[in-house]
């Protein structure tokens, strides 16, 4: 019997676990394929947009530019966040590099955390999907033996067959668990190769501005 099996003709329970899983392994690939999707389109953009932004002859040629190349709105941001200006405010206050390192480093969380979207996702699913798998083995095995038990005989043929099938639920939840944990490292070495590139341009920025501001 497989997992749609036990889906099916399953009790409550097991068809919960199944449909738990399948929702889980369902979830966890279409985050992985969307992220692999966006994280390659974020990585061209980075590199296109900040090279764009370096051969502006001027800020204002920079910020008409980008958006061409920053297609997931990766770089722009930064740029942005340098350019409001406050008066009158607590975010006004302290010199120009404080100023210039706050709204810098608020724009940059603010891109970061659209590119660990899906993430959290991803290790709970990791983490969570092998227990879910084993609550079902647990559930199968006990009402197999409770089935045994009440014929009065047992038998390796009896034995093994119900077991075989709760055992399914295990293999089922390590079967979700692997691609979310593999996909989880593997795109976060991506995010964090992404953000590294993000900080860097962000601080280069920020010099920029301020070499620009002295006198």
């Amino acid at each position: 019997m497989t997992v749609m099996g036990l889906l099916f003709k399953g009790d409550a329970v097991s068809s919960a676990v199944a449909v738990v899983l399948l929702c889980m392994s369902v979830c966890s690939w279409v985050v992985i394929l969307w992220k692999s999707w966006l994280l390659q389109r974020a990585h061209t953009d980075v590199a296109r947009s900040t090279a764009a932004f370096w051969q502006a002859p001027a800020m204002d040629d920079a910020l008409r530019t980008l958006p061409a190349f920053d297609r997931e709105a990766l770089v722009l941001p930064l740029v942005q966040a340098t350019q409001v200006q406050q008066t009158g405010t607590l975010g006004a206050a302290g010199d120009r590099s404080q100023q210039l390192t706050r709204v810098l480093r608020d724009a940059l969380h603010g891109v970061l955390r659209k590119l660990q979207s899906g993430q959290v996702l991803l290790a709970t699913v990791g983490s969570t999907a092998p227990f879910v798998g084993l609550l079902g083995t647990v559930w199968g095995i006990y009402h197999a033996l409770i089935g045994i038990a009440g014929t009065g005989q047992i038998s390796i043929d009896q034995v093994s067959g119900p077991v075989g099938e709760a055992l399914i639920m295990t293999a089922a939840g390590l079967a979700v668990a692997i691609p979310a944990v593999l996909g989880y490292n593997i795109l976060g070495r991506f995010i964090g190769r992404i953000e590294a590139d993000l900080e860097g341009f962000a601080l280069d920025l920020r010099e920029l501005l301020l070499s620009q501001t002295k006198p």
